[in-house]
């Protein structure tokens, strides 16, 4: 009972607890709340911004798991997780164990947000994650540390590259890959974010140096595209006023035509534009220029590794983690932290300034 005030009254009111079944359903009325539920699921994610192939993963993920229970996913319970992940998927492999978990989790978490208390009125179940901190499938180990070259290294790599341009048998598409390769070594662009890039999307005109509008930035944990803006810094627009200058009208003669790409293809779409390169391209060339210009680093170099390169010397000459952390679109500062890991003097700091307090306690003593 509670005390309630109605139109200036005071009364009692009986407050049913939620583990109180109110009119068990029948199994079809069961059988056919659980497909709208998987369905509402499927709009849900797709209202966040997920792409459709995400989504569907998802999806397959739910029903492996309902197939195998035999029973509505929200009748699990964590004794049936353990059975689950603990024997039926103890030897797949372990990104397949985290993609279920993960989208078991979400599915849980439509379902206590949008239909707990219909699950309960139907069948007097209430609806709780079965996955906890003791059944989680855990993550994978750490990546290892990726190493760039140095400053000196990348400036072989390019300068060597840049003078074979003038030579090589097929300018533009050596051009537009050396050009793409600059760009995730200067502003950290992911390869396949830059082959995503439109024309449009070079904004000369904002800020001090322009901006590039990265409209297909790689998510959180699927969570969909993220958008950012990459300020033109460190030598990008020059790259970019040279190549949409002398390059680009060796593809394509429409700078104004929407949705042409900055980085086209030698191949055309049906309509007869041109097509988006892929990423492939400017890995197998990049692979390449590697292999001429540093062969030391030889099967190596990657468009990644280009990332991390970006990342340390940002930092090294000055800019602050968290500006680093904006220019590469992550997350989480953490991740950022990791590709920095060459420059940042943190453990060499403290030993120093460990060594100078040693001194002064020392000052002044005699043996």
């Amino acid at each position: 009972m509670v005390i309630v005030k109605i139109g200036g009254r005071v009364s009692l009111a009986v407050v049913r607890d939620l583990r109180d079944a109110r009119g068990p359903a029948g199994p079809e009325e069961i059988a056919a709340f659980e497909t709208d539920s998987l369905a509402g699921f499927v709009l849900a994610r797709s209202a966040a911004g997920l792409a459709d192939s995400t989504v569907a993963r998802d999806v397959i993920h739910l029903e492996q798991v309902r197939a195998w229970l035999e029973r509505p996913l929200w009748e699990m319970q964590p004794a049936d997780a353990d059975a689950y992940f603990g024997q039926v998927l103890r030897g797949a492999a372990k990104g397949t164990r985290l993609a279920r978990a993960q989208a078991l989790k979400t599915y849980f978490l439509f379902l206590e947000l949008r239909h707990k208390v219909e699950i309960h009125q139907m069948t007097g179940h209430v609806v709780q994650c079965p996955l906890d901190e003791l059944n989680r499938p855990r993550g994978s180990q750490p990546a290892a540390l990726r190493i760039p070259p140095s400053e000196a290294e990348i400036g072989i790599l390019f300068a060597g590259w840049r003078d074979e341009l003038a030579g090589c048998r097929k300018f533009a598409p050596s051009a537009r890959n050396y050009a793409a390769a600059r760009l995730m070594a200067d502003v950290g662009l992911r390869v396949n974010e830059a082959c995503q890039l439109d024309l449009a999307d070079i904004k000369w005109e904002l800020g001090r140096f322009g901006k590039i509008h990265v409209r297909m930035g790689k998510g959180a944990r699927g969570s969909g595209p993220r958008e950012r803006m990459v300020p033109l810094i460190n030598g990008a627009r020059a790259t970019l006023e040279w190549f949409v200058r002398d390059v680009w009208s060796c593809f394509d003669d429409d700078h104004v035509r929407p949705g042409a790409p900055l980085l086209p293809s030698e191949r055309k779409n049906p309509d007869g534009t041109c097509a988006r390169v892929g990423d492939e391209a400017i890995r197998s060339s990049l692979a390449d220029a590697a292999e001429t210009h540093l062969p030391g680093w030889q099967g190596k170099i990657t468009p990644h590794l280009l990332r991390h390169f970006c990342a340390g010397q940002l930092y090294a000459n000055g800019m602050e983690l968290t500006a680093v952390q904006e220019v590469l679109g992550h997350s989480w500062i953490v991740t950022t932290m990791n590709y920095i890991h060459v420059h940042r003097t943190n453990v060499e700091d403290a030993w120093i300034a460990g060594q100078e307090r040693a001194a002064r306690r020392l000052t002044g003593l005699s043996w």
